[in-house]
């Protein structure tokens, strides 16, 4: 099939379905598929109108096979922003979106959907992984701050941006716009939420100096919705604390706290067989949990998390739709055994619409 068949046959696929979901007739889904191929015929592409791109961006949340909050796929507020064309629009709109989206330590899940790739241009594209994330530097020391970040940190100083150089500096924004160079762009200060962590039974721990943003809003991923390329559509739930303590501050090639921990705590670290490890992971998790409660921030433990994924798996087959996940990275990094999703098999096959990773622009 040639390219633009290909792109109907993604269409209809996805508007049948849609429409479906929508209560719409078939009569109606046949009726915009003829307007989506004469749209296709004349410019090679076609446009979603919102309904179909608030929808689909939804359905794509449900199909994301690796994550475990999908219950709230329905609940996701879907922004159009696909009228902006310069970076500097493009800028405020990010800085609305993790305004709205933070709501004050309320967080409500929210996608921004701009501009698409079409047969000939590049769409936009945002280069963080995350809108906000911190900073990794090399120094003659070592990583300073967070070492995932270290090579578009480096982009963002030859790019002429200058952080502070601590544990925990907000990267700047860098945005493309539709094949033009990319451009640097700062975050207020006042709207990154951050939490400081401590601990609700070990008073040192506090004086880690530890802390992380409230809402993990991802930004380089690539929506697919009906054959259509959304190369910037960033979004954000809350987190589930693991991400922070079991990952983000536990893994050896993170920020790698756990013998800090161990120390607040008066473990023994000498010998494996402690498990001073687990004992630490354990307690860097309920600092988290706490700090975030205690900070009004909304974020989920990861028993309640794999319940919800349970409710979530009951109400797709009462909807006699099939369940898809990624087993790997389903089941939470801490105990994982003790929820349901160790115990079971999923399928791993990708459903459309989805997000998808896209090669770095650096």
């Amino acid at each position: 099939m040639t390219d633009r068949n290909v792109l109907l046959q993604e269409a209809e696929d996805f508007i049948r379905v849609c429409y479906a979901e929508l209560g719409k007739t078939e009569q109606e889904a046949d009726g915009r598929l003829k307007e989506i191929k004469k749209e296709i015929g004349l410019t090679g592409t076609y446009g979603h109108t919102f309904e179909e791109l608030e929808h689909g961006a939804k359905m794509a949340w449900r199909n994301s096979n690796r994550c475990i909050g999908r219950l709230f796929w329905d609940s996701m507020v879907v922004r159009d922003r696909r009228h902006l064309a310069h970076a500097d629009d493009i800028h405020s709109a990010l800085l609305e979106h993790i305004e709205t989206a933070t709501n004050g330590g309320k967080i409500v899940p929210t996608i921004s959907v701009f501009k698409p790739a079409g047969p000939t241009g590049s769409g936009v594209r945002i280069w963080n992984h995350q809108l906000i994330r911190y900073a990794g530097y090399r120094t003659e020391g070592g990583i300073v701050g967070d070492p995932a970040s270290v090579p578009f940190t480096d982009v963002c100083l030859k790019m002429g941006w200058q952080g502070k150089g601590t544990r925990f500096d907000v990267l700047p924004l860098v945005i493309q716009a539709e094949g033009r160079k990319p451009a640097l762009y700062s975050i207020p200060d006042e709207l990154v939420l951050e939490v400081p962590l401590t601990h609700p039974d070990y008073p040192a721990f506090g004086e880690l100096g530890l802390r992380w943003y409230a809402v993990p809003l991802i930004s380089d991923m690539e929506l697919v919705i009906g054959g259509i390329h959304y190369t910037a559509a960033p979004f954000n739930g809350w987190y589930m604390a693991t991400e922070i303590g079991a990952r983000n501050f536990a893994d050896t090639n993170r920020y790698d706290v756990l013998p800090q921990v161990a120390e607040v705590m008066g473990l023994k670290t000498a010998s494996e067989t402690s498990l001073w490890r687990d004992r630490a992971l354990v307690e860097m998790n309920v600092a988290v949990l706490h700090s975030y409660k205690r900070a009004g921030v909304s974020m989920v433990d990861h028993h309640t998390a794999a319940a919800q994924f349970q409710l979530f798996e009951q109400r797709e087959a009462q909807c006699g739709r099939k369940l898809t996940g990624y087993w790997n990275w389903l089941i939470p990094p801490v105990s994982p055994a003790t929820t349901h999703i160790f115990h079971q098999s999923y399928d791993n096959t990708i459903v459309y619409p989805n997000f998808f990773y896209q090669e770095r622009p650096y």
